[in-house]
């Protein structure tokens, strides 16, 4: 792990306006710069970097962040190989904490293995290029696939030779050791415990995680050797860098084009991958023989929720297209499905076809998952158990969609293409979803009872409310909880909540009670994080977000420490989700550029937090009131019932109105 002093010597020196600019063409625009924004189709410019507060952010997709996060959302990286990418960027040695012994073994191991995948994909790229055979074998393969020059470049095509050592003996004079050689899977010992290449007499292809590492490799025999073979391509085993059910070939040359697009083709091998490249086509991926995993599904869904599902049409590319469809629904992931006609798989095809036309046939020719599976599995079925068992399996496919209008929305469609009851359809998918919760039922209450309360506890334990001639005595019943709480089923939050956890990110580390008197005698000092957390903590009160949240808890738990800076840690965050919620919460959209600011209305920064404390509590309380009115209407001439609600409701509008009074307000009953 990279230490704490070197994380801060790579945050000081990476400056925004030259990590975006890397990406994104910038001009200036007052003391900020703007750009076309890198995460959505921008035909005006709406991405702004603010070198000031060494930030970045779109006003209209609303991604952006720090140096670190703005890499991490374009790169797709982690935040460690985002400061990695900085720290090669600045020329700043990177300083690893010390590490345990087994740890250290463990990452020396990984990073061995790295290093030989390394070097062997440069060996075999260069025996293609280099090497007699390389060129008269392999290059002539690649030639005879159409396959340009550019893009064996783009994937870093190899070619090993057909001597059964030629790459151990090449490895082991460089020094490489036998031990990695066999963990990456390159080679094997043989019964006389020598070594033997994998992949030799083999076209290769490099697999690259998202980060760019090669964790394995692909390897195919040539055309003229293929016949009678089973094994026409040969894969890396299973290693502790390489997992195949979790990785995708092509994802990272992909990455950029399918954010940018917002959809991924998946297709079924590697020279489908690559034609599709060739022909213009980049936001391709495919899982290259293994059944398609939850882990692929997740990677995927880091870059966009859209996929189409691309497959030649014979049997086999069928049964590929069906394969993990209801794992995909269930993740979220919207499903087109092509199958190109009989004969063609995207590799020929794709040579077949221009760029345009290639565009212009999926677009015309995919269908939604509901058409796809009807027609090959519905129409044309006379038999009625047949039938009927084909149907059902559709709704049960649409009932592990999570979104309930989705859900919703393609019952409506089957059930208008069946011409079948919409009620009847609504029905059998209740009942599937019924016995998928029961079936969970035990191992929800079991993961449920383990969870611990997520409760704001006060940031300094025996503090009394000695308050100020400006501090409001807000003692109120616990009943003042906001419905939801942090994690209930609201999801978006307030505008008051919002403008309150931007004080948090903006002054949280700021101090605006000096004299604050303990139990004991003692006095201490409340930042805005604290005083927040103080004050919700007395009625356990929470924000409706999970993620705002954590920042006011990270900022109460850094509040005491030398230094700290709430704006910047949150903007630096290795969370993305929060350090873009801190950057767009940082920006002043009231900023018009140049040397013009519009300046807020003057006000000290713990009367503006009280107030807005204050405010949110009247939101709760008139929220109760609401309540309270509608258990009223809904009691049947239960008087006593009626009494007991009558009473709870003047006690909260008596609190409400005083509370009201206290802000100036003038409110209405």
């Amino acid at each position: 792990m990279i230490d704490r002093a070197t994380v801060d010597k790579i945050l000081d020196a990476a400056k925004i306006v030259d990590v975006v600019g890397e990406f994104v063409t910038l001009r200036k625009s007052g003391v900020n710069y703007k750009g076309l924004c890198p995460f959505h189709d921008d035909n005006n410019p709406s991405f702004m970097v603010s070198p000031v507060k060494n930030i970045c952010h779109c006003f209209v997709c609303g991604k952006g962040g720090s140096p670190a996060g703005f890499l991490m959302e374009h790169e797709q990286i982690s935040y460690p190989d985002a400061l990695r990418w900085l720290a090669r960027k600045y020329n700043i040695e990177i300083i690893e904490k010390e590490l345990t012994d087994e740890e250290r073994q463990q990452q020396n191991e990984r990073e061995s293995m790295f290093v030989v995948n390394e070097w062997a994909r440069d060996y075999f790229h260069s025996t293609l290029k280099n090497n007699p055979d390389g060129i008269a074998i392999g290059k002539q393969y690649f030639r005879s696939r159409g396959i340009r020059d550019d893009i064996i470049e783009k994937f870093q095509l190899g070619y090993s030779p057909q001597q059964r050592d030629a790459l151990a003996r090449a490895a082991q004079s460089k020094g490489y050791k036998e031990e990695f050689l066999v963990k990456t899977g390159l080679c094997y010992a043989s019964s006389t415990s020598a070594l033997v290449d994998r992949f030799r007499g083999r076209v290769i292809f490099p697999w690259l995680n998202v980060s760019g590492k090669v964790v394995a490799f692909g390897g195919r025999l040539l055309d003229a050797r293929t016949k009678g073979v089973a094994q026409k391509y040969v894969n890396s085993p299973d290693s502790d860098i390489y997992h195949k059910e979790r990785e995708l070939y092509g994802i990272f040359q992909a990455k950029k084009a399918i954010v940018k697009e917002d959809r991924v083709f998946m297709v079924e091998g590697y020279t489908d991958v690559i034609a599709m490249h060739q022909a213009g086509i980049e936001n391709v991926v495919a899982n290259s023989g293994t059944a398609l995993s939850i882990y692929q599904i997740r990677l995927l869904r880091r870059f966009t929720q859209n996929i189409t599902l691309l497959y030649d049409g014979d049997e086999a590319g069928i049964h590929a297209a069906m394969r993990g469809t209801d794992m995909l629904l269930a993740e979220g992931m919207n499903i087109k499905v092509l199958l190109l006609p009989d004969g063609d798989d995207p590799d020929s095809f794709s040579r077949k076809h221009s760029t345009d036309e290639l565009r212009t046939y999926i677009e015309q020719n995919q269908q939604d998952f509901i058409s796809f599976k009807t027609a090959l599995t519905v129409e044309g079925v006379s038999d009625p158990v047949k039938r009927s068992e084909a149907i059902s399996g559709i709704v049960k496919s649409i009932s592990v969609i999570p979104n309930p209008i989705l859900r919703s929305t393609y019952l409506s469609d089957l059930a208008s293409r069946l011409s079948l009851k919409e009620q009847t359809l609504l029905d059998t998918m209740n009942d599937f979803i019924r016995k998928e919760k029961d079936a969970n039922q035990q191992s929800q209450q079991q993961h449920l009872s383990q969870e611990p309360p997520n409760q704001s506890q006060p940031a300094v334990e025996g503090v009394q409310p000695v308050a100020p001639q400006d501090t409001p005595d807000l003692s109120a019943p616990a009943s003042l909880s906001p419905q939801g709480g942090g994690g209930g089923p609201h999801l978006t939050a307030s505008p008051i909540e919002t403008q309150l956890i931007r004080e948090v990110i903006r002054h949280g580390d700021e101090v605006i009670y000096d004299n604050v008197e303990t139990d004991d005698g003692q006095t201490v000092s409340l930042t805005v994080a604290q005083y927040l957390d103080y004050d919700f903590g007395q009625d356990g009160l929470q924000f409706s977000l999970p993620i705002y949240n954590k920042v006011l808890e990270e900022a109460v738990s850094h509040s005491g420490e030398l230094g700290f800076k709430a704006e910047s840690f949150f903007t630096n965050h290795a969370d993305i989700e929060i350090s873009n919620l801190a950057s767009r919460l940082a920006v002043d959209r009231y900023q018009l550029g140049g040397r013009f600011v519009m300046q807020p209305r003057e006000n000290s920064l713990r009367q503006r937090v009280i107030h807005l404390v204050m405010d949110y509590r009247l939101d709760i309380m008139s929220s109760k009131l609401k309540e309270i009115q509608q258990a009223i209407r809904q009691a049947n001439n239960d008087m006593e019932l009626v009494m007991r609600l009558m009473q709870e409701y003047k006690e909260t509008q008596e609190l409400r109105d005083a509370l009201a009074r206290r802000l100036g307000s003038d409110v209405v009953a």
